[in-house]
């Protein structure tokens, strides 16, 4: 899949998303008939990947969003996402389907942060020990791809462009939750955490965080073989490090894995594949 550059959008002081006025026009098909990634600009854009969002995370998921914060609209919004820059990876327009979103990340850089009063991840865990860092710290969250997109060369398209973005910010922190499903209770999820527990994959004890409402290990099994979501797997194999242990998120029905990743540390095949450097 061709990956096109994105469009770099400068640190400011809150999002310059605008409404786009008049009707909504196509998008221009791409030249390859490849799936092509961008950075919404308009708020009709951001609404479709809010729309994606609905769909993995309610419809398939069964996550309970608020209906006011536009779960009764087919939309997953919450207050964060104003202040948030949102990397969509757009499908190909054919004779029989226009382009849609098929792939979101968001981002919320050091000035949207301080726009919003704080990280999304403060919700889940006390991250004082990450405060001295904030200047250079992206948080990534929303992530999901529509599920007759999930395949390599998608996730390979949003994670190129999220390491430019940080490259030419000069953002060198990337922070965020990777969630793991509870359908069984939650004992994959205490299995799979307590299998993490190793010393290459844990940050640094001065920075390790703790869940404002921690999944209960204890009460769980630890003895399944449980393997790592892809997302987790990914995230490890790049060199991102856990920051602790999960909580656990009840409206979302997921344990959630807070994670870091420094691009100084990252893995050197990765780099260079991600970074062309």
């Amino acid at each position: 899949m061709d990956i096109a550059e994105p469009m770099l959008l400068p640190a400011r002081s809150r999002s310059v998303i605008e409404p786009r006025h008049g009707s909504t026009p196509r998008r221009a098909p791409s030249e390859t008939g490849r799936p092509t990634v961008c950075w919404a600009r308009h708020l009709d854009e951001v609404r479709q990947a809010q729309r994606l969002r609905h769909e993995v995370f309610a419809q398939e998921m069964g996550a309970q969003l608020p209906a006011w914060l536009g779960a009764g609209e087919g939309l997953d919004i919450d207050r964060f996402d104003e202040h948030c820059e949102h990397l969509l990876v757009w499908s190909p327009e054919t004779d029989d389907a226009p382009s849609r979103v098929v792939g979101t990340y968001r981002v919320l850089t050091p000035a949207g942060a301080q726009q919003a009063g704080g990280w999304y991840g403060e919700t889940e865990f006390d991250l004082s020990p990450l405060h001295a860092q904030r200047h250079r710290v992206a948080e990534l969250g929303r992530s999901c791809t529509a599920a007759d997109w999930r395949q390599g060369g998608v996730i390979l398209m949003l994670w190129t462009s999220l390491a430019s973005f940080m490259q030419r910010n000069g953002l060198e922190l990337m922070i965020g939750c990777a969630s793991v499903p509870m359908h069984d209770g939650g004992h994959s999820a205490a299995s799979l955490w307590m299998r993490l527990q190793q010393p290459q994959w844990m940050a640094p004890t001065a920075m390790q965080v703790k869940a404002r409402l921690p999944l209960p290990i204890d009460q769980l099994r630890h003895d399944l073989p449980a393997e790592p979501p892809p997302l987790v797997k990914g995230y490890l194999r790049c060199g991102a490090r856990l920051l602790g242990a999960p909580a656990w998120d009840p409206d979302f029905g997921v344990a959630d894995l807070p994670m870091m990743l420094d691009l100084a540390e990252m893995d050197a095949a990765y780099r260079a594949r991600l970074l062309k450097a």
